[in-house]
């Protein structure tokens, strides 16, 4: 986008048309055990015995992981109630069952055995298909849904989204270590992820009609064996009428799931109100885009997908919330937006507080034991 676009917009967004734009945000969380910090395979007993409380607590794909979706919500501080509570009530019982819940992309210590897949036929199949990529498993991801009127709009919003990618990767990175290493990553887990055949992000799509022939194409080469599997970064949702945006690590904290939720939702009320195209970034540039990201996270360089040049992550990230600021403002997100941003660049995204972590207590262990107190509290 040109610096004309990513300024100060002329237009103003109605009130209205934001406050239609609601969001949801699914977590995917580690379990490992209290003692070793290695992961623990105990998400049935945790997930039969769980006060729920309302909220939607679900298994993932590996034993050594659960999932909270939030409900439909309009507002951020909605949204963060409901992720607080999701957390807490997750972490206070898997201290229940002897585990600590942590939230990171990657495991950070290794396991001596093989991961324990959750007992359903769609896992077990996804093992025949697609072999030694279970191995990859478990990792895991912040997903972002944002309720858009029609199939049109929403593919409107995936394509600026698209353009996005790389700086919501690098603004989520929170993976740098798995498997007892530190991989100099900042997110490991995009990296792990897109070796699997429907990841990664979506082509630049005209209309509704030309996604869903891809999507069709896609699951009739075997690469996905339904429309849950279509894994791409950002995508229109098999069973919901929302955008649902994956490229994100699973977030340190509730806040930062909040700002992730705020940008995307700020991405959509801007892409409808200008009318606009996005531009048709070619996958040449947009993969060593998303590469960039996830090795320097937002403390490094990004590549700058107007000229192809490097540029620091946090100027990007920047320009990001330049774009989109008359949204926010119209929500009422623009002040927790900035602040936000701020303090993540003085902090460090993720990735980066892992490293502080690992600096301050000198193992392994001691950053495993920073996460399970950040995920609980955060």
């Amino acid at each position: 986008m040109s610096e004309a676009q990513l300024g100060t917009r002329e237009y103003l967004l109605a009130a209205t048309e934001v406050d239609q734009l609601t969001v949801g945000v699914e977590e995917e969380f580690l379990l490992v055990d209290e003692e070793s910090g290695r992961l623990a395979d105990r998400a049935p007993d945790i997930l039969s015995d769980v006060r729920r409380d309302g909220h939607d607590l679900q298994a993932e794909i590996t034993l050594s992981q659960v999932e909270s979706a939030s409900g439909v919500c309009l507002t951020m501080p909605e949204l963060r109630a409901q992720l607080s509570g999701a957390r807490r009530v997750l972490a206070e019982e898997a201290e229940r069952h002897g585990s600590r819940l942590i939230a990171t992309g990657t495991p950070v210590l290794g396991r001596g055995s093989p991961n324990a897949l959750t007992p359903l036929p769609r896992y077990h199949r996804m093992t025949r298909e697609f072999r030694a990529l279970i191995g990859d498993l478990p990792v895991c991801g912040c997903h972002v849904h944002v309720g858009l009127p029609d199939d049109e709009a929403r593919v409107l919003v995936c394509n600026h989204i698209r353009y996005w990618l790389p700086t919501l990767l690098a603004i989520s990175a929170n993976s740098p270590y798995c498997n007892d290493s530190d991989t100099g990553y900042a997110s490991w887990r995009y990296l792990m992820w897109s070796r699997w055949p429907s990841a990664g992000a979506p082509p630049w799509f005209e209309t509704a009609s030309d996604y869903y022939a891809a999507r069709e194409q896609v699951i009739a080469s075997g690469a996905a064996i339904d429309l849950g599997m279509l894994y791409w970064d950002v995508r229109l949702s098999a069973h919901q009428p929302t955008v649902e945006v994956r490229v994100c690590d699973v977030a340190p904290t509730v806040d930062d799931a909040v700002l992730m939720a705020a940008l995307v939702r700020g991405i959509a009320a801007t892409a409808l109100a200008s009318g606009t195209r996005a531009p048709a970034v070619p996958q040449h540039l947009l993969r060593p885009a998303l590469w960039r990201a996830a090795r320097d996270g937002l403390e490094g360089q990004g590549v700058d997908l107007v000229t192809g040049e490097l540029a620091p992550a946090a100027d990007l990230a920047g320009a990001l919330v330049r774009w989109i600021r008359p949204a926010l403002e119209v929500s009422g997100d623009y002040e927790l937006v900035d602040e936000s941003l701020a303090r993540l660049v003085l902090d460090g995204c993720g990735a980066a507080r892992q490293r502080s972590a690992f600096g301050r207590t000198g193992s392994l262990g001691g950053v495993v034991h920073f996460l399970a107190e950040q995920t609980r509290s955060g």
